[in-house]
């Protein structure tokens, strides 16, 4: 019986030395500031949502983020219709609901969103206490110390005339004033005197992908050509449901693709892929005086690559 009892707590000590081994290899580097980055979301919590979720909350637990940025797709296949759309519950507040994620979430509107009401995506700030979208776009300054990140978030799917055109299934996006929204952005962006300028949308500039290439011809004709005109430190955006990390000839930008927290894609390659993935999962943003690092994660926690700028 004593001997029995032995070997059954050696065993369990063995499992928890491996498990504590494990965590400890996959340990997420801090900085001053800390993000975690998600895009892609919503799909009820079926496919790898609520895995990814869960390691979202532990990896939450490990670094204690600022605040998380939404990028998009939250809500899988038609939007909202109303801030009391159960889509809230089943989409997102059951499925994110570790205590280290009651943090500020900034979102923006996907083209899924764009299916239904746009404007209750922006009214769930006053029903929750930790959704927080000012407008379709604005900015967020994250300042700690002597190291300052300024985050600036683009609606996307108005600047694309895909969108634009079938305002049968998108209805707002034809009610939104694409110039002003390019005015804003070259303005915030000559304003700017952060250590870092991070800019992130729902759509890519330039990814590989089966979707249509318009929508990153008018992204790459309406967006690009003023982060470049700013030298922006990094571009992210989700949309593809895939890791895809690019460097472009003549442009001094990181493009990332943030993969999809539930269902992804299988990447194929472009002139500048540096690196592509069909894990899902979601990456960690950190920030410091000297460096700009963006990790990539798979569901499990694992670190599959880091984008990283040095001063």
């Amino acid at each position: 019986m004593i001997r029995k009892l032995f070997i059954t707590a050696v065993a369990v000590a063995s499992v928890m030395f491996s498990s504590l081994t494990a965590w400890a290899q996959n340990e997420i580097p801090k900085g001053d500031i800390n993000l975690i980055v998600a895009s892609d979301l919503g799909r009820n919590g079926y496919y790898d949502q609520k895995k990814v979720a869960a390691t979202m909350g532990d990896v939450a637990e490990q670094i204690g983020p600022d605040a998380v940025l939404a990028l998009g797709d939250t809500h899988h296949y038609e939007g909202v219709e109303s801030v009391s759309d159960p889509l809230w519950m089943t989409n997102y507040e059951l499925i994110y609901s570790h205590p280290e994620l009651m943090v500020h979430w900034y979102p923006i509107c996907g083209n899924h969103e764009y299916r239904g009401n746009t404007q209750a995506v922006i009214d769930y700030s006053k029903v929750s206490r930790r959704w927080d979208m000012p407008a379709k776009y604005y900015t967020k300054a994250f300042k700690d110390g002597d190291t300052s990140l300024l985050v600036v978030f683009l609606d996307t799917p108005p600047l694309i005339d895909k969108y634009r055109k079938k305002s049968d299934t998108y209805p707002d996006a034809t009610k939104q004033d694409a110039d002003a929204q390019l005015k804003w952005l070259d303005s915030v962006l000559s304003d700017a005197s952060e250590d870092w300028i991070v800019v992130v949308g729902h759509h890519p500039i330039f990814a590989s992908t089966d979707k249509s290439e318009s929508e990153r011809t008018d992204m790459q004709k309406r967006v690009d050509t003023i982060l470049r005109r700013h030298n922006v430190d990094m571009y992210i955006c989700g949309h593809i449901h895939n890791y895809q990390y690019i460097k472009k000839t003549g442009s001094k930008i990181d493009y990332v693709v943030n993969t999809s927290g539930s269902k992804t894609r299988v990447p194929g390659d472009i002139e500048g892929t540096v690196f592509k993935s069909d894990a899902p999962g979601f990456s960690v943003l950190n920030a410091d005086r000297e460096s700009l690092r963006l990790n990539m994660l798979d569901k499990e926690g694992n670190i599959l690559y880091t984008v990283k700028r040095d001063k």
